[in-house]
């Protein structure tokens, strides 16, 4: 199968724990529930791309462990396409959660087998990239890793799309191979803001402002994209639902503009559910949404 998406990312099982609120620092708090999913930024944003109708590949490292049998499940049962997850030596990645009452959350990230994720796994499956219409990826798994396969992506007319979270110094040479950069607010501070970012290479940013919306800056000024209303209880993976969804419908061949429209919807029906994979809307319920808010 071709995937006109290919995402080179993290795979983790979510440790979720609903608190009331969330803790301080050197502060204890009693959780009111807990639940295991599947998560990790990669895996998360892989779905979201395949329930919006993109034919998706995989690019990862699980353990050796029931864990990571789990997650390759996960990845099948959206008919994404998992030849490229390889089974490393350390364990499955983790993400330990919190989440509050108000839908805020807390989120520790262990990374295991993700950081396995090598350039050779990239020359194993160039071809894979080198097929797809977008490549996408995220800074769970090593940096040169995605550089390799943003070389290739670039060398081929893919379009890149980096989600640089979580945030960190990222390899200038990344940077220059990013087609769209999409941060979040927090992350675009703390990477120097708009405009060195834009000078460090990428000439498309895309801000995401959570119930505010998005921003996106390119050469034509910037625009404000309008958030959609729900019923916000859980903003896990929010941010992934709405990378995915964006890299979805440019592999479909929506311009940038509409595209983030289906991002927003995505990303805002995301946090109307527990958890993060499980939180992922369909291309129907993501239609109905845009539909009732024009």
């Amino acid at each position: 199968m071709r995937a006109a998406v290919v995402v080179i990312g993290s795979a983790n099982l979510d440790l979720v724990a609903r608190v009331h609120r969330l803790a301080g620092p050197g502060e204890t708090v009693l959780a009111n529930g807990y639940f295991e999913a599947p998560g990790g930024k990669g895996i998360n944003q892989a779905v979201a791309a395949a329930r919006l109708g993109a034919t998706v590949a995989f690019i990862g490292v699980v353990g050796p462990d029931a864990a990571g049998a789990t997650l390759r499940a996960v990845l099948e049962a959206d008919r994404i396409d998992t030849s490229a997850l390889a089974i490393g030596a350390e364990p499955t990645g983790r993400a330990l959660i919190s989440v509050s009452d108000s839908g805020e959350n807390s989120i520790v990230v262990v990374s295991g087998a993700n950081g396995e994720l090598s350039t050779t796994h990239i020359t194993i499956h160039g071809g894979m990239i080198a097929a797809a219409t977008v490549v996408l990826a995220q800074l769970e798994v090593p940096q040169a890793t995605i550089r390799e396969a943003f070389a290739v992506a670039r060398a081929t007319g893919a379009t890149t799309v980096l989600n640089p979270a979580p945030a960190a110094v990222i390899d200038p040479e990344l940077l220059s191979l990013t087609d769209i950069l999409v941060p979040n607010e927090h992350e675009a501070a703390a990477l120097g803001g708009i405009d060195v970012l834009r000078r460090a290479g990428p000439q498309t940013l895309v801000v995401t402002q959570g119930s505010s919306g998005s921003r996106l800056v390119d050469a034509a000024g910037e625009r404000h994209i309008m958030p959609f209303s729900v019923e916000a209880i859980d903003t896990v993976a929010a941010g992934d639902a709405f990378c995915g969804a964006l890299c979805a419908r440019l592999a479909a061949g929506d311009a940038l503009i509409d595209a983030l429209r289906w991002a927003s919807a995505t990303g805002a029906l995301a946090t109307t559910r527990v958890g993060a994979v499980p939180s992922l809307p369909t291309l129907g319920e993501v239609t109905a949404l845009m539909a009732a808010q024009p």
